[in-house]
């Protein structure tokens, strides 16, 4: 099965790289991918040599297509376009006289079909903009002065994700102030990008860029996918959004909506030509059941185009380093992985699999990856899968879809599936462990433990699930609280041990690192169109007399242990204890031990664990690098300091060398070597 997808792969790859047609064959995937040179608004000549803007547009079932806009005052009968054999319309404007097509001037596209007629926006438009109430979207004539970028990327500078594992930072533009309202590219540039540095990350994840209609569909509906969003400002705006990051040393990841698109016909690419099938399947298999949306038809060469055309133009126009692709389990099945619980192989190699879409998969990474390296940099590719598909972040030549990394989606899961049904007494060690490192060798897989998904209404976050109401009341380092103080102290361990065990990178959703309380709910009818739960409260973080303030410092800890140590970037962990009845856990990775203590009452004196030889880790004695009990994490402070432990030659743990620690309980310590300059995590 592996060989007849990669045979398929190779075949459809063949004909997009031969197939003939104004653009010529194309020697790579990465030229053929160039549809947003050639399609929409893009400066040019005419056969007569006058400079001017061409429009182009796909739309074979339509039987006529005109320019309308502010240049010709939205009339359908001045500037007509006209159909070639590929079913592509086309009209040039001159930049001389009076019908001219200046920068960010408003358009559409008037289609008449056989079943009517209708004013649509181009499919490959770069900016869309709504009325002040989201209604009435307009296109936008794009063409503006090229942006000077200040900054390269820190993968082209060696920096970031070239040298390290992914720390991702989740965001969302509009929701990252904390006032009730959209928030801004320009304001996420000058707020949230700074905080995102100091907390230690070297990634920022970027939801909702592509253009949507509706707001609370967390940018998830896409309508415009070649449009930053406009309820966040202007392209322009996003680049410097970009650049700023880039020159905080931080990779941009965008959140890549392929998986399907918007019903919207006024906004969006549904029936564009007057049928059914242009872009998307017809019929039931072009909707999707549960998001109301509708499917790509990955076979067609012209959708192909439009897709891979998308992946090039975002690292391209916009420096993106990597993507998220949204949906890729949807992607994959028939029945889009709905219900599935992925028991058995032939889940995965049964006639349920879209082999279109596999291919579809493979074909994008291959651009992104070329692309990326015809830029002398990298992109970094991650999967929303969480089927377990074998050889996902595979390369393609292996027979893999070729992504870096997949998202680990069932960590999360079950963390909160045990809150939910489980006191900390009952846990598992052996449980814990299973699920933390069951996943695919050799293939890249990000951990978390909270992302924006179980934040979102109807559920809560986990600092939320620990502590519930206390977090109202109790938050203050003066109003003693043991419901708090025990939140607080799974709340590192469940990060702890998620981080070190979970995956070879790492995502956060922004607020999570400090506990941010209750949960995530756009504005809506249901709520009276309130902002109360869509934005994060910084100033919690920002007030030293609260607790959150101490969540977001071991946050900060845990990834300087990274950047000191390469943690994510290291072999999977070794598992050494797993204590069902003193509830504690011992691990080992990047020559760095980790000792869990998740015992409600008990604390561990005098606790041997085995520790790597001298010629990994040099020295008499190793030193605690981490401690979730530290004072300044929120902790009971029972350690003073960063203590010491001598080196014994009492094997143990399968290693020959081991030490002896006191771990107190609900806290777990990291003990290594310190670095050359003397300081660690814990160090302030």
């Amino acid at each position: 099965m592996l060989r007849r997808r990669h045979a398929l792969y190779v075949g459809v790859k063949q004909t997009l790289l031969t197939a003939t047609t104004q653009h010529g064959a194309s020697a790579s995937l990465r030229e053929f991918a160039n549809g947003h040179e050639y399609f929409g608004f893009t400066r040019g000549k005419d056969a007569s040599g006058r400079a001017g803007v061409w429009y182009r547009e796909w739309a074979p079932g339509a039987t006529r297509l005109a320019l309308i806009g502010e240049l010709n005052f939205w009339d359908k009968h001045a500037h007509v376009m006209t159909r070639d054999d590929f079913g592509v319309w086309s009209v040039f404007v001159p930049d001389e006289g009076k019908a001219k097509l200046n920068h960010d001037a408003k358009v559409k596209v008037h289609v008449v079909h056989t079943g009517g007629a209708n004013d649509r926006i181009p499919a490959y438009i770069r900016r869309v903009t709504f009325d002040k109430d989201g209604s009435n979207a307009t296109g936008r004539v794009w063409l503006p002065t090229a942006y000077q970028w200040k900054h390269e990327k820190p993968a082209a500078r060696g920096e970031g994700v070239s040298t390290q594992a992914p720390r991702i930072y989740e965001a969302h533009t509009g929701m990252a102030l904390e006032e009730e309202r959209v928030g801004t590219y320009d304001e996420f540039r000058e707020l949230i990008l700074p905080r995102i540095a100091k907390a230690g990350y070297n990634a920022v994840q970027l939801m909702a860029v592509q253009e949507h209609p509706y707001y609370g569909s967390f940018g998830y509906h896409v309508s415009n996918f070649f449009a930053v969003s406009s309820r966040f400002g202007t392209p322009d705006d996003f680049k410097r959004l970009v650049d700023a990051a880039h020159g905080l040393g931080i990779a941009v990841y965008l959140d890549l909506v392929h998986s399907h698109s918007v019903k919207n016909t006024v906004e969006g690419l549904n029936g564009f030509d007057g049928t059914g099938f242009q872009y998307f399947h017809a019929g039931p298999r072009g909707e999707h059941p549960a998001w109301d949306s509708l499917l790509f038809d990955y076979s067609k060469w012209e959708v192909l185009r439009f897709l891979l055309s998308n992946v090039r133009y975002w690292l391209e126009e916009y420096r993106i380093d990597g993507f998220r692709f949204d949906g890729v389990t949807s992607m994959l099945y028939l029945d889009h992985g709905l219900g599935k619980a992925f028991s058995t192989y032939d889940d995965y190699f049964g006639i349920n699999v879209d082999e279109d879409a596999v291919t579809y998969l493979k074909l994008a990474n291959e651009v992104a990856h070329e692309t990326a390296n015809a830029m002398q940099t990298r992109c970094v590719t991650i999967a929303e899968d969480m089927s377990g598909m074998p050889g996902m972040a595979r390369p393609v030549a292996e027979g893999g879809l070729g992504f870096d990394y997949r998202l680990a989606m069932g960590i999360p899961d079950f963390w909160i599936k045990l809150l939910k049904e489980r006191r900390d007494e009952e846990w598992s060690m052996g449980e814990l462990a299973h699920t933390l490192t069951n996943r695919r060798s050799h293939e890249g897989h990000i951990a978390y433990a909270e992302s924006h998904d179980q934040a979102l209404v109807g559920d809560k976050t986990l600092a939320f699930w620990l502590m519930d109401a206390a977090m109202y009341t109790h938050m203050s380092k003066t109003t003693p609280s043991l419901v708090v103080d025990r939140g607080i102290a799974l709340h590192k361990l469940i990060r702890l041990l998620t981080f070190f065990l979970g995956g070879e990178g790492w995502l956060n959703f922004m607020g999570n690192e400090f506990g941010h309380p209750e949960w995530i709910d756009f504005p809506r009818a249901g709520n009276n169109y309130s902002f109360k739960h869509c934005r994060r409260q910084w100033s919690l973080a920002d007030d030293p007399l609260l607790r959150y303030e101490q969540m977001g410092a071991f946050d900060r800890a845990l990834m300087k242990l990274d950047e000191e140590h390469g943690v994510l970037a290291a072999a999977p962990a070794r598992i050494m204890q797993a204590d069902e009845l003193g509830k504690c856990l011992v691990f080992e990775r990047a020559n760095l031990v980790v000792a869990v203590n998740l015992h409600t009452t008990h604390s561990r004196t005098d606790w041997r664990i085995g520790v790597p030889p001298p010629e990994r880790v040099p020295g008499d004695a190793l030193t605690t690098l981490l401690n979730t009990d530290d004072k300044a994490f929120g902790g009971q402070g029972l350690i003073q300091g960063s203590p010491s432990y001598p080196r014994t030659t009492t094997a143990w743990d399968d290693f020959a060398h081991s030490v002896q620690v006191y771990v107190p309980s609900r806290s777990g310590q990291v003990v290594g070597r310190v670095k050359a300059d003397g300081k660690g995590p814990n160090s302030k």
